[in-house]
């Protein structure tokens, strides 16, 4: 098993999209990229703390690689909007890709470059790529967000249109019991 840690926004969002992929075992939200210790979520709503909301995914290589979880990545969050996506705004809210090798720094690299030599966006990347240093898991509440809040407006709104995106885009690789 490998593990990535990735930041696109609201983690809800992230969490949602990256657990319905193949060979993705297992999802949690948090925090990372910041200097404090054990964080809450208020503490990294405040800027204060330098976290992002992040997801950290825990996936077999067998099943899917590092490769296809940055492309699904790149095209489910806007990562030429600093410190924003859709609605969410402020340092928390960065586009980030932890890595937790060298390896998956030059993977993450030439995912970058790719996705920038294919114009897939008008406006420039600015995502980071940044080494792993460390994962405070959010509070209980904000775990498996979605599927346990669908029905709230937030959900409707922001999160069901990335989770169609996603059975447009990625239909091959979206595990069969998470299709809708």
């Amino acid at each position: 098993m490998e593990k990535s840690t990735l930041a696109g926004g609201c983690f809800w969002c992230t969490e949602a999209i990256f657990k319905r992929l193949k060979g993705v075992l297992d999802v949690h939200s948090g925090y990372s990229g910041g200097t404090v210790a054990n964080p809450t979520y208020e503490d990294v709503c405040s800027g204060k703390t330098g976290h992002a909301e992040t997801i950290q995914v825990i996936f077999d290589p067998n099943i899917i690689s590092y490769e296809k979880l940055l492309d699904v990545f790149w095209h489910l969050h806007n990562p030429t909007t600093k410190n924003r996506q859709g609605p969410d705004e402020g340092t928390q809210y960065r586009s980030v890709i932890f890595y937790h090798s060298d390896w998956q720094k030059e993977i993450a690299k030439k995912s970058k470059e790719a996705i920038e030599k294919a114009s897939l966006y008008k406006a420039p990347i600015v995502t980071e790529i940044v080494p792993f240093t460390n994962f405070y898991e959010a509070e209980p509440h904000h775990q498996n967000y979605y599927d346990r809040n669908s029905s709230v407006p937030y959900c409707q709104y922001i999160i069901d249109p990335k989770i169609q995106k996603l059975t447009q885009e990625f239909r091959e690789d979206i595990k069969e019991d998470k299709m809708h």
